[in-house]
């Protein structure tokens, strides 16, 4: 039998993820939206508590405590750092997690400083205009040939220093969300905070219809997922099973869309857990939830 989300649900889903995507969290710099995360899950009437990585563990209830299910996301997010003060003015960056500049050229970003606030400015390509640059469509972006252009009166270095911005500051890319018209969500970082504003919203039905799974369930928001950490390392006493809530990969070769429920069998490296993988794709069929399986190539 089909079972709709009712819609009070899908709202509350979707505002809790625009606000979570909302709080800039790059791996490394999650302490505000772990902080957010914790306090939505007790306003909910949950007991959530912090791992000794920074992460959130949220006790759902259950009545089986010996076969506890562990449901992980994350809330960490691709992002850059400051790698280096150029002597024009602008700054040089390396990645933290898998951030491509071939997808983040133009974007608008801040800058993090450690003890003087922030700054905004643009990432863009070093040579960024089309009527100067000859070979400007030629031109392979990526760290190298990138760079940030502050939205403040600096020329030298030492003008960039003296804002108090230094190497090692945290870059963050704005997520630009929206919802359209037709109901899509659109933003960077749904990867992972969509999959954390679905478990508010499983919470949330949890709590307003009083029931207590069958099966004591956790939930694990991580804050190191992007750089492939700290899932394993407080999984609460009990727990027989752990299923990653992430994102689904859509491409050449997969079957899996934009519109469907992405289980993955096995990724790069190896299979995933027979039986869970198995599990979840009767739970599919069971409540006519429309799903793909796929091998993740590069994952």
């Amino acid at each position: 039998m089909k079972r709709k989300i009712e819609k009070k649900y899908v709202d509350y889903l979707v505002k809790k993820t625009e606000e979570i995507i909302n709080i800039d969290s790059p791996t490394g710099y999650t302490e505000e939206a772990a902080s957010f995360v914790k306090n939505e899950f007790e306003a909910l009437g949950f007991n959530a508590y912090y791992t000794v990585k920074g992460g959130i563990i949220v006790e759902f209830g259950g009545k089986d405590k010996d076969n506890g299910l562990l449901l992980e996301a994350h809330v960490d997010t691709l992002g850059g750092m400051v790698s280096k003060i150029k002597t024009n003015g602008r700054l040089e960056l390396t990645n933290l997690g898998g951030m491509n500049p071939n997808n983040a050229e133009t974007e608008n970003v801040k800058v993090i400083t450690k003890f003087n606030g922030e700054y905004e400015g643009t990432f863009q390509l070093n040579d960024a205009s089309i009527h100067v640059n000859g070979k400007y469509n030629e031109q392979k972006r990526d760290w190298d040939s990138c760079e940030v252009v502050l939205d403040e009166d600096v020329k030298t270095a030492d003008d960039v220093k003296k804002l108090g911005i230094a190497i090692g500051d945290i870059v963050c890319f704005d997520p630009n969300f929206r919802v359209t018209k037709s109901g899509y969500i659109k933003s960077r970082f749904l990867d992972d905070k969509l999959s954390v504003g679905i478990l508010f919203a499983y919470a949330k039905y949890l709590k307003d219809n009083n029931i207590t799974p069958e099966r004591a369930i956790y939930a694990h928001i991580t804050v190191f997922e992007e750089v492939g950490h700290g899932g394993c390392g407080s999984v609460p006493e009990g727990c027989t099973e752990v299923i990653s809530v992430d994102m689904g990969c859509v491409g050449e070769k997969l079957d899996c869309s934009e519109r469907q429920v992405s289980i993955c069998a096995k990724d790069s490296a190896g299979p995933y857990n027979y039986n869970v993988v198995k599990s979840l794709i009767k739970a599919a069929m069971d409540n006519d939830i429309d799903y793909a399986v796929d091998v993740y190539p590069f994952y």
